[in-house]
């Protein structure tokens, strides 16, 4: 991290570079599947969007709703066409050509944050549309791949179903909003009775982990419940001092899903002589391309808003997380 930053480079390239390095396909030294580094990962990715959330201006936020929305549909929607399309034109199957556009769909929330933090740019309208695009599209991603997840075990999707799976994702999104916003009185005045140094920051980690295990349970992602925790304790007079602590222990474990995400690349599929390699390479060259220019597009879906809208699609184009739950399911 600290070299890619002496040249200029957020330094969550750098951790992903040394995931790919320390990874089971070159040095073999982490294997992102062994159950403690899944779970510190998983801490990692929780307390990062917690922080990005406590950055985040919740009105700034609302006030890009339209755009933020508008954004992340066109940057579903063309992902999803021009990877299934690209399968097709291959010969794939329909489901593979299905499941293959699916896994474009979603942006990460995570990895643009992240970097948007380190430049220092989080406060920007361009980055409030981005962020609030970038929610909304991991929520429709892993609405998109419950109904996926059903077609590959040959369940019959329903309208009725797909309804179903996006009402909870999107209610609980509406919920903890609303009811955050009248349970945060409370809980400041809660904060207020303690003196011990560090008890805030405790207490607002425990909001965070609830909410993402409420998020989880009510089929989306944790990373969402962490974000709105982050979003609604941003909002009391005690956010700066738990800012800084959550910062503080983001250090130590945001760093590890960087470089568990890194180390769960295996470098030798990217061996064109491997003759068993030139079909996932020709299919998974394609599908960058779908991915990129389908997600750079989405910054031109609103000709009214009048910023850099390249800086939109730009930030629109990382994947990460929901992309890495894509594969594993």
């Amino acid at each position: 991290g600290a070299l890619v930053r002496a040249v200029g480079q957020p330094s969550v390239l750098g951790e992903l570079l040394a995931g790919v390095i320390v990874g089971s396909s070159v040095l073999g030294l982490v294997d992102p599947q062994v159950e403690v580094v899944h779970l510190m990962a998983e801490l990692g990715v929780i307390l990062l969007l917690f922080a990005i959330g406590l950055e985040t201006d919740l009105k700034k936020l609302v006030q890009s709703g339209g755009v933020s929305a508008a954004v992340a549909l066109v940057g579903v929607a063309l992902p999803f066409a021009l990877g299934y399309g690209s399968c097709r034109l291959l010969g794939l199957s329909n489901l593979v050509a299905i499941v293959a556009g699916a896994s474009l769909t979603a942006t990460s929330v995570g990895i643009t944050a992240r970097v948007l933090s380190d430049l220092g740019r989080l406060q920007e309208p361009e980055s409030q549309i981005i962020l609030g695009a970038a929610v909304i599209d991991d929520v429709v991603g892993l609405i998109i791949l419950t109904v996926v997840a059903g077609l590959t075990r040959g369940e019959q999707v329903t309208v009725a179903s797909a309804a179903g799976v996006a009402g909870a994702a999107f209610g609980f999104l509406a919920v903890t909003l609303v009811g955050g916003s009248l349970a945060i009185s409370p809980l400041v005045r809660l904060l207020g009775k303690f003196r011990p140094p560090a008890t805030p920051t405790i207490l607002a980690l425990i909001f965070a982990l609830a909410l993402a295990w409420l998020a989880d349970k009510a089929g989306s992602a944790v990373i969402i419940g962490a974000f709105v925790a982050g979003v609604l304790i941003a909002r009391t007079p005690r956010a700066g001092e738990i800012e800084h602590g959550i910062t503080e222990l983001g250090h130590v474990f945001v760093p590890i899903f960087f470089v568990s995400v890194g180390a769960a690349i295996d470098v030798r599929v990217f061996n064109p002589v491997d003759p068993e390699n030139r079909t996932t390479l020709m299919v998974g060259g394609l599908l960058v391309l779908a991915a990129v220019l389908g997600k750079f597009a989405a910054g031109y879906a609103v000709p009214w808003f009048k910023g850099r809208k390249h800086v939109i699609g730009v930030g629109m184009i990382p994947r990460g997380e929901v992309g890495l739950i894509f594969a594993q399911m």
